[in-house]
């Protein structure tokens, strides 16, 4: 019976070597030497992806509109003995967007991956106040500047032999959140960018996807959970009733800018712990 038991130990044992291996757990750093920019990455969903980029291999640039976030991020990260540089960068300004490609590409060598999550929400209310210069504020950064982020990647990426964009857009692309329309707006018109670029970028072997947070735990989303109250209310849309913290969207994008990811280009992924999620 011992050497029964003992053949069984080891039959599980290599069985349990098997599984790991097909299921990636014994590779390590998936993103290895890839160069990476993340925009708006200083604190909250872009800070998590920064780190989780880093952890998994990347050389990442972070980027904010304030040096001083930069510097705190980069120097948080460095602490933590991973490979973080930082830029100042208004993505609504070109001279900003070129800096950041120049200062990846001068330190690294090139660009392999892009995570476009710069995002602004200057109004709350209803849609029929909205005045032209808000809307003009949130689709310039929303997705106008998204696009020409992708735009001056692009030929970094080629002459890598190819990339990963990934597009943050949200939740409320699909079921909008009360009060917040120009947002609601943007986020929906970045789902129908990442598949226009797909399309166009796939002959270049760059594949765009999307992330679609749902309610997240940042200051940037603060208005819905501060409120005891209104967090409650929150967690009514989701199956999972609880509010998503950062590192439960990091890990999902460091997935989509690896190898595992070959084959999945113009997808939308929902992170958003069962919040509806279908126009």
């Amino acid at each position: 019976m011992l050497k029964v038991g003992l053949r069984l130990g080891g039959c599980a044992q290599a069985w349990c070597s098997v599984r790991m291996a097909s299921a990636g757990v014994t590779r390590q750093k998936p993103l290895a030497n890839k160069v990476a920019l993340v925009t708006a990455s200083t604190d909250g969903i872009g800070f998590a992806i920064s780190r989780r980029l880093a952890q998994d291999g990347a050389h990442v640039v972070i980027s904010s509109r304030k040096q001083k976030n930069v510097d705190r991020a980069v120097a948080t990260l460095k602490g933590e003995g991973l490979s973080v540089t930082g830029t100042v960068c208004h993505v609504g300004k070109a001279e900003d967007r070129k800096q950041l490609v120049a200062m990846a590409v001068n330190l690294h060598g090139g660009i392999d991956i892009l995570v476009s999550n710069a995002a602004v929400n200057p109004f709350f209310g209803n849609l029929m106040d909205v005045t032209e210069d808000v809307w003009d504020k949130t689709l310039d950064i929303n997705v106008k500047a998204t696009a020409l982020m992708t735009k001056e990647v692009v030929p970094e990426m080629e002459k890598r032999g190819g990339g990963s964009v990934v597009i943050v857009s949200s939740v409320a692309a699909f079921t909008p959140f009360h009060g917040l329309g120009p947002y609601n707006v943007s986020k929906t018109a970045l789902l129908g960018l990442t598949k226009n670029l797909a399309l166009e970028l796939a002959p270049k072997n760059i594949r765009v996807n999307c992330l679609a947070p749902g309610l997240i735990k940042t200051n940037f989303s603060s208005m819905f959970w501060m409120d005891k109250t209104k967090e409650e209310n929150a967690k009514n849309f989701m199956q999972i009733e609880r509010i998503g913290k950062p590192e439960e969207c990091a890990g999902i994008v460091s997935f989509m800018c690896s190898e595992d990811a070959s084959y999945i280009t113009g997808e939308t992924v929902v992170v958003g712990g069962g919040t509806p999620s279908r126009l």
